[in-house]
């Protein structure tokens, strides 16, 4: 049997199919001449387990920094410890009644998926708590994965999911920058809230800003040397944050530096209705995110079927 990778040479030539394979292609040499990825994650690409296809090519060298938001964060990790306890549901026959037994019994769902709040979120949440407590009594600043990558270390819990199927941890290991806009927007930012109004956290400075990341986000597209590239799966805040780098840089600071050298965005956004997800390549050249000869694409697709055959396309490709 074929893999991906032919399959998708084989078959894939035409509409939605096509622009994966000139998209996966072009990426491909992109990175082959020493280009570097940033892959942006919206929506619950982390409850869909992307990790099981992202982890491999993060540990592969082939994604060089994550920007996602706070729930992709935190549900990584919710999966990674408490997997057990998650349950599938037939949500197309859901009423609304059944939706309130689910949240009788403590289990938050995500389209098809319900995320315990006991054994996930709580458990999480205790550990956390430590953390941020002792980061305010040492005067410490840290951005939100910071902390939990604390929770992946600590002796307090045990994986029930594979950790080779967690992005956060690959992230971890080979040690890629990860930013998080609008993570007060996740169920950890609304306990941290939580915290600071009931006073059992004084402060909130030992959480990075969007501000101190967004200088992080120059800094690192400083340091890169090579030709940087974004895939936006989806849109909204973590596809818009790193890519405004570059007209902040250019525009606001007066510093030449390159446009974004390749884009792609994985989206089912409607562009006529007005809103960032669904905007195409091309809108951003007007911002001075994209040039003109910047290679670009777009998949109009589900994103959970389209970035794991991108993924285990270019995975391959290093097999062969």
């Amino acid at each position: 049997m074929s893999g991906v990778r032919q399959f998708i040479d084989r078959n894939y030539h035409h509409f939605n199919s096509g622009a994966l394979a000139d998209c996966v292609r072009s990426l491909e040499e992109f990175l082959s001449h020493g280009g570097k990825l940033i892959v942006t994650l919206a929506g619950a690409m982390s409850t869909a387990e992307i990790g099981r296809s992202l982890a491999p090519a993060i540990r592969a060298g082939l994604v060089h920094a994550i920007s996602c938001t706070g729930a992709n964060l935190e549900e990584d990790l919710f999966n990674l410890i408490a997997h057990e306890s998650y349950e599938k549901i037939d949500w197309r026959n859901l009423t609304a009644e059944d939706d309130v037994k689910l949240q009788k019994r403590g289990l938050n769902r995500v389209t098809d998926t319900c995320i315990p709040e006991s054994e996930a979120i709580r458990v999480v949440e205790s550990i956390l708590l430590q953390q941020w407590l002792k980061a305010e009594k040492n005067g410490e600043t840290h951005p939100p994965h910071h902390y939990l990558f604390d929770v992946i270390n600590s002796d307090d819990i045990e994986f029930q999911a594979n950790p080779e199927d967690s992005w956060l941890v690959a992230a971890q290991q080979m040690q890629i920058p990860i930013f998080t806009p609008a993570w007060a927007d996740s169920t950890l930012g609304n306990i941290f809230s939580a915290r600071l109004i009931d006073g059992t956290i004084s402060s909130d400075n030992i959480i990075t800003t969007d501000l101190q990341r967004m200088g992080d986000i120059a800094s690192w597209y400083h340091e890169q040397g090579y030709s940087l590239g974004i895939l936006q799966v989806g849109g909204g805040v973590a596809g818009d944050f790193p890519i405004c780098v570059v007209p902040m840089l250019r525009q606001d600071l007066g510093d030449e530096v390159e446009l974004w050298g390749w884009f792609a965005q994985i989206s089912e956004s409607t562009p006529s209705y007005g809103g960032y997800s669904g905007a195409p390549p091309n809108e951003k050249i007007s911002w001075e995110k994209l040039g003109i000869n910047t290679p670009r694409f777009v998949i109009e697709s589900d994103a959970t079927i389209v970035l794991p055959l991108i993924l285990c396309y270019l995975l391959e490709g290093l097999e062969n």
